[in-house]
């Protein structure tokens, strides 16, 4: 055995046989079923684009190289299940994934190098670009990032006088329901990055965007500090599951 077989070999073992999945003994080669049902469907991705794939045979695609030598379709549909969509899946917090039977290191491995680098294609189309015509890319930015977190998380968009984002942090991540904020400490950050304008974004993990009476109390407070400082704050953006809320659009700024 080579040793790049060896190590495919020894990253699967730890997987253990999953239901629906048969396990080929180690240094077995491939079925002929699995690697011409794998070769067709990475020409399908290839020459017809990731439209052309479902979700479960994209899926199919990323389990490919953390179980070499198994039929991944059944883990694929039933991740699917279990998380409901493929941002689901990318965006599953790693104890939970670690529960499902089927799935070892070198899946979760997989599954979060894919979300690491949705998350940073979808920022760099943000950072140090103009707010209005990158509006789409900031929302889809925001639901990648945070649609589908099981607890609440609070950024901060800094904007210079162009309306150019010059920075994207987060403040805070607190339970399912809550999450610290605090007006000073973001109006301070914007000063130390001299920025002239905000927006917030948080996240509801419920999947219901509707801002609550301490959302709006909360957004008062930081637009009232930030005012005081000739600082505009744009909007404040909440995320759910299924779509998102702005206060510009619905009268609460």
């Amino acid at each position: 055995m080579t040793t790049r077989e060896n190590h495919f070999a020894e990253a699967a073992l730890p997987l253990g046989p999953a239901p629906g999945i048969p396990a080929i003994e180690r240094g077995q080669r491939l079925p002929s079923y699995i690697r011409d049902h794998r070769k067709r469907l990475r020409e399908r991705f290839m020459s017809a684009g990731a439209g052309a794939v479902a979700d479960y045979e994209m899926l199919e695609l990323v389990l490919f190289r953390a179980i070499p030598r198994q039929d991944v379709k059944p883990l694929a549909r039933r991740l699917l299940d279990r998380f409901h969509d493929f941002n689901g899946v990318l965006s599953a917090p790693v104890s939970t994934l670690r529960q499902m039977h089927g799935i070892g290191e070198a899946v979760i491995t997989e599954i979060k190098i894919v979300e690491a680098a949705a998350h940073r294609l979808a920022r760099t189309r943000v950072l140090r670009r103009e707010v209005v015509s990158s509006w789409d890319a900031l929302l889809d930015y925001c639901r990648t990032t945070m649609a589908h977190k099981e607890t609440e998380q609070f950024r901060v968009l800094f904007l210079d006088r162009k309306n150019t984002v010059i920075a994207d942090e987060e403040q805070a991540s607190g339970t399912v329901d809550h999450v610290p904020v605090y007006p000073r400490e973001i109006v301070k950050r914007a000063l130390e990055l001299q920025a002239s304008a905000l927006i917030l974004v948080h996240n509801h993990p419920s999947g219901d965007p509707t801002p609550s009476g301490e959302d709006r109390t909360m957004t008062q407070k930081i637009a009232a500090a930030a005012d005081a400082l000739g600082i505009v704050l744009h909007d404040h953006l909440v995320i759910g599951k299924a779509r998102e809320v702005s206060f510009r659009a619905e009268g609460y700024l």
